[in-house]
């Protein structure tokens, strides 16, 4: 893995997306950013996505309200702050900016979770062509990040996407069918996803028609 420190702003921080980088601070508290290149890219394939018949019925008739592009400082704010087994964070203040101003610049999205009007969840990453690079996620309640999850990806499909980049793979994305592939196959994926011209749909009108086909998709 490949580690160097440099000062990024948000149009550098595009031009590396395209390239396939990503930054990363080493703490909270940290000062630098890093750019990350691994041997080896997580994804999540957008075809083939595992949607356990449990969390289906959780996402269209549970207890959360999803919405799209509304918390986007309070959903990084979340995925930064401290959790159990999480107690440090490679989200620092300038990350936090760099993102925001992302966010303003159309690129950013997040996806909210809510739970009787208070923020319990949710994701946020980059859109660019016809690839979104996930970021981070948050929880404060059972399945939260989950149902986000769920949102996005049948939103990605929707829209054109065909690349949904984790960069890492934990066990949390694994049980969706995340996957790793070499850093040469993933350049590979990622130059043809920034030939395409996909949408980002806030509030498409077959969402959770969408959201079904995932589970007929497996």
């Amino acid at each position: 893995m490949s580690r160097r420190p440099l000062e990024i702003t948000p149009e550098l921080l595009l031009r590396a997306y395209r390239a396939g980088l990503f930054p990363m601070a080493e703490s909270r508290e940290g000062r630098r950013l890093y750019w990350l290149d691994p041997e080896l890219r997580g994804i999540l394939p957008l075809e083939g996505f595992h949607l356990p018949r449990r969390l289906l019925r959780t996402v269209l008739n549970g207890p959360y309200t999803v919405t799209v592009d509304r918390a986007f400082p309070a959903v990084i704010a979340g995925c930064a702050a401290p959790a159990p087994g999480r107690e440090d964070s490679w989200i620092n203040p300038e990350i936090e900016t760099l993102f925001t101003t992302l966010f303003a610049m159309g690129h950013g999205h997040s996806v909210e979770t809510w739970q009787e009007g208070e923020l319990v969840g949710g994701l946020y990453g980059v859109a660019l062509g016809g690839a979104f690079f996930g970021e981070s996620m948050f929880s404060r309640a059972r399945d939260a990040s989950k149902v986000a999850l769920v949102h996005l990806v049948a939103r990605l499909r929707l829209g054109g996407f065909s690349l949904l980049d984790t960069q890492f793979i934990t066990t949390h994305l694994s049980q969706f069918g995340a996957t790793e592939i070499p850093r040469a196959a993933y350049k590979q994926r990622l130059a043809e996803a920034m030939t395409e011209d996909a949408l980002w749909l806030p509030e498409p009108a077959d969402l959770d028609d969408a959201i079904r086909a995932l589970r007929r998709a497996e």
